[in-house]
């Protein structure tokens, strides 16, 4: 029979440990900690942060809390930040500078690739905490592209090849060494959201092509077409993996804060960003993600960061 507690009059389930899977709602007394706790579901919110030092539209990658930004427009930039989850803080400069480039990893072992970097937008970046380092080319040099992964296995997808040609659907691969032409997306884009844990299994979503609320998957062989986003855009952001992933901000016209949340079938809509921004840099994972930098509604720079935070919480409160 269970056991319950008295406090203030209301009768509450005494447990030695925390249930396991509680309900939405749910309320009761741990007896080993001392503490009466309750569970709900945070449906998710952005608030914003101290900003970076320097803003402007940039790639990113990392977590919510560890996160790296690099690169950027309006001009080549070749500028790098990490973030710790409270500042930023200017560390040392990409190679080469260049704007429209793609990136993924963590704030200490990251990638960079692409991007408009006359004459080479194959070039090819490594992150080690410290520094960058060259390595191998694209095959396919390109900018306005997607990118996801490691710095040890990343994949490369869609973007336009500079010069003013038309979006491209290529899909490489990235080894920790060298680039392999994979199987190309269905449709043609550039300006789209990339995000995925590996170079097995991403997810690509909106940009510019046939569609601007297209979304793919890959599985490490094909890309398959499937459920669109609700609100179609170009130059958004992204978190997460090919499963449970966040979509936000973009370019419609005009500049949008939508937020959505993928769950591996369908979009549903979030609660928007606080600064509607496009071509910003974005971190994380879909209930913990990162957003900074970009252009604002009026084309500004600008380099506030925002963090989005949803999912199970266990509140508690001390009881004498």
């Amino acid at each position: 029979m269970a056991e319950y507690k008295g406090i203030n009059g209301t009768k509450i389930q005494n447990y030695t440990s925390d249930p396991d899977n509680p309900l939405q709602g749910q309320v009761w007394y741990n007896e080993t900690a001392n503490t009466l706790k309750y569970f709900y579901v945070n449906p998710g919110s952005w608030s914003t942060g101290n900003s970076l030092n320097t803003g402007g539209p940039t790639a990113g990658a990392g977590t919510n809390t560890a996160a790296l930004a690099f690169g950027g427009s309006p001009y080549r930039v070749a500028f790098t930040e990490t973030w710790n989850g409270t500042n930023w803080t200017e560390v040392n400069d990409l190679t080469t500078g260049r704007n429209y480039l793609a990136g993924c990893g963590t704030n200490t072992a990251a990638l960079a690739f692409g991007g408009s970097v006359p004459p080479n937008s194959a070039l090819t970046e490594t992150w080690n905490g410290t520094n960058w380092t060259e390595v191998n080319d694209l095959n396919t040099g390109r900018k306005r592209l997607a990118g996801c992964g490691t710095n040890t296995a990343a994949l490369a997808f869609g973007g336009e090849i500079p010069g003013g040609s038309p979006a491209i659907t290529a899909t490489e691969s990235w080894n920790g060494t060298n680039w392999t032409a994979v199987n190309s997306m269905n449709t043609a884009r550039e300006k789209s959201g990339g995000i995925g844990a590996s170079n097995t299994s991403a997810l690509c979503f909106g940009g510019i092509g046939a569609s601007a609320a297209l979304t793919e998957l890959w599985n490490g062989t094909n890309w398959t077409e499937v459920n669109d986003l609700n609100t179609g855009r170009s130059q958004l952001g992204g978190a997460g993996t090919q499963t449970s992933a966040l979509g936000f901000g973009g370019y419609l016209p005009p500049v949008t804060a939508a937020t959505e949340s993928w769950n591996g079938t369908n979009w549903t809509e979030q609660n928007d960003l606080n600064t509607a921004r496009r071509l910003m840099g974005s971190a994380g994972i879909q209930t913990a993600a990162l957003a900074f930098g970009g252009l604002d509604v009026s084309a500004l720079v600008t380099a506030t960061t925002e963090a989005w935070n949803a999912g199970p919480v266990t509140a508690t409160i001390t009881t004498d």
